[in-house]
Order: structure tokens, then sequence, then C-alpha cells
């Protein structure tokens, strides 16, 4: 008898489904469009890829080599696109842009998209946004970045329809602390700490940045990843709330949790927009929502029977399920990593053998980068037929 939480290895819903993904580039490993692409591919998607930037590799390691893309070659791209007729896309995946000017561009090319299918087939085009600025308190992006993408964010009818932030890019476009609202013994609110490595956030400060970018900007789905909620954390699981917003722009929320995993990935969040683009159309097929402005489901839809949650409990069993995976095949490889890889110190010169030790660090720090690259490509096979792990639940 087969799995019940097994999806059926015949349903492969997934509706013909064109996908310009705007994101970064590396040689070698899975983060930006090299990991977003890939796993759209693996669901039978096809995707046009414009870079915006092409490095050796991911920036996990602390050293590449390449360059950023300008925005005039990110226009001119989309340019070549669109004279010869190769703008039929059914949605836009925008994640990492280098630049303000860059972002600008792919506002432009964003609301253009829009305006084309919406004359030819209204309902039709959606977008799904990255702002990728910062994670765990700490920005690698200018401020000019995150005014960028707080008006991208506000751009109504032709802003994006879902953005997937994690839980500091949520802080950073709505304007709501997500750890705050601790007060002290006579009432008084406690000082406020920056959003970093040990905070807790609050689900009703997730809610209420859901709801800011529902009411203020009408966004129409948010799904924030990676959540330390309080309380939570010592049962060490991390909180996935998603929301679509009702027609009286109030939010439906929804948590998934999901197990803290005990190693650093580069890609994950590639990989769940990427993933997310592929599982939301299939699941607001069957739902029958894709001619939706903005795939919209009617305002009586429980929250955990949303498109929405129902794609994101997807998503996160396949995700969860690989990395595991990697993170087992990391642990034998660095068991394998033995002392003849690295330089013996000397003992005689203490410089001689601070450098050697300095050698064996990076080298160390290297292998430990690459092996836990994420194995997508050999696991391709949960990201297809996930088995589903979790549940989505009313909050």
């Amino acid at each position: 008898m087969a799995d019940s939480n097994q999806v059926d290895q015949n349903d492969n819903s997934v509706p013909e489904t064109k996908v310009l993904a705007i994101a970064s580039h590396v040689v070698y490993g899975y983060v930006g469009n090299t990991m977003a692409t890939f796993c759209m591919q693996a669901l039978g998607v096809d995707v046009s890829a414009i870079n915006t930037v092409n490095f050796s590799n991911h920036t996990g390691y602390k050293q590449w080599k390449g360059e950023k893309t300008s925005p005039e070659m990110i226009s001119q791209l989309y340019e070549g696109l669109s004279q010869s007729t190769l703008v039929d896309f059914d949605v836009l995946l925008s994640g990492y842009i280098p630049s303000a000017d860059a972002l600008k561009v792919v506002v432009k090319i964003a609301r253009e998209l829009k305006l084309k299918r919406e004359t030819m087939n209204p309902g039709a085009f959606f977008w799904v946004l990255d702002p990728v600025m910062g994670d765990q308190g700490r920005l690698y992006v200018s401020e000019e970045m995150v005014k960028g993408y707080k008006k991208a964010v506000s751009g109504g009818m032709e802003g994006p329809d879902l953005v997937v932030p994690n839980g500091f890019e949520l802080e950073l476009i709505s304007g709501v602390h997500l750890a705050g609202g601790d007060t002290d013994q006579d009432g008084g609110e406690l000082e406020r700490c920056p959003t970093g490595d040990n905070y807790e956030a609050s689900l009703e400060k997730v809610r209420e940045a859901m709801e800011v970018l529902h009411q203020r900007d009408s966004v129409r789905m948010v799904v924030v990843t990676s959540v330390r909620i309080k309380g939570k954390q010592q049962e060490g699981v991390l909180c996935v709330v998603g929301s679509e917003k009702k027609s009286d722009g109030s939010s439906r929320c929804f948590t998934v949790e999901v197990p803290v995993l005990d190693c650093y990935f580069s890609g994950t969040g590639d990989m769940f927009a990427g993933l997310m683009v592929a599982r939301l159309r299939e699941e607001c097929s069957k739902a029958g929502t894709l001619r939706n402005r903005g795939w919209a489901s009617d305002d009586q839809v429980a929250s955990t029977d949303l498109p929405l949650a129902k794609a994101t409990v997807k998503v996160l069993s396949s995700m969860s399920t690989i990395l595991e995976k990697t993170m087992d095949a990391k642990n034998k490889e660095m068991d394998k990593y033995d002392h003849t890889n690295r330089r013996a110190s000397v003992e005689p010169q203490d410089a001689e053998k601070r450098r050697q030790e300095e050698v064996d660090e990076r080298m160390l720090f290297l292998a430990q980068t690459k092996a836990a690259e994420v194995r997508a490509v050999r696991n391709a096979r949960d990201l297809i037929y996930p088995k589903v792990r979790y549940e989505a639940k009313n909050l």
C-alpha cells in the first residue's frame, strides 16, 4: 500500500509555465539562479535566466572571482528578448540584485511584463520577489537598496504578488521589529535589541509585519522563512509563516514548524523561491485560481487550505529531506578530511608555525564550505516526489 504522505508519482500537475529568473549566477555550487533554475526545471518549468552577477563560486567561501552585471546589460538582455517577442512569461522570479540602479531596471521589467501580460491575458502574470538584503541583523547591500526594495514592494497592483523575505528582511521592508513588544515590570517597553543570531520573534509581531505589507503595500502573499519564535528555539524548531490577504486587507496566516539543522547551507533561500514558483502554480491550478488577479483565493478559504499553505508544506518537505542528506554527506566527507590534507606544524620557528596554522584553518574552512554545498542534483527525486513531513497550522 502506498504511503499516504508520499506525493503521487503520477501527479505532475504543474501547468506549462514560462519563468524569467533574474538573480545571481555561480560557476561552482548551487545558489542564486544556479539553484532556483535547477529546482524549477526539475519540476517541469521552462526557465530563462538573466544573471545579475557571474562569480566563480558563492561568497560563503569568502573569496571569489567574477563581476557584477551592469544595469545597462540587464536592460539590454531584456530588450533583446522583447524585440524578438520572447517575453510570454507567466512568472518573474527576482532574487539577488547587485545595486540600486540594477534594482530599478528589474522593477521596470516586472512592471512592463505585468502590463503586457495583463493586457493580453488578465490575471496571467505573477511576480515573486525575494528581497535579498541581509540576514541575522547584518546588511550585505547598501541602504539605497533597502529604500529601493521598500519602494518596489509598495508598487500596489504593479508590485510583487508574492514576497519571500527572511525575518530580518521582513523587518526592513515592513518597519516592524519582530522581537519587539517586551515590557518591564512597570509596563514600559524594554530596549529593543537588533535582530541577530539570538533574537526571538513574536508571532503577533510577524503577523503585524505581514499585515503592513498587505494593507500598506497591497502585497497579496507573503511567506517569511526561518523565523526564531519565542519558546520554540528550545524545542529545536524554526517557524515559516505565510499569509494571503483577504479582500479587506486583513491577513490569513499559517505557520509550519521545521527542525533546526546544525549546519550552515548557502542557497536555501533561492531553493525555497524556485520550488515555491512551481509548487504554488501547481496548487493554484488545482484550486482553479490561476486566472484570478494575483492567483487570489476566495475570502472563505481557511489559511491552512490556501494553495500558498499547501505549496509551502511541499517545498519545506523537499528542502528538509535534501538538507538532511546534504548534512549527512558533509559529515562523512569531513570525517575523511584528516591531517594529511593540512601542513604539519614546524616547531623551531614560531612565525612559520603561525603561518602554517593559518593555512590549515583556511583550508579546513574551504573544505567545510565545499562539503556543505547542497546536494540538489543528486537528490532531485526528493524535489519531484517529496514525502510530506509537515503540516500547516492556523495562526
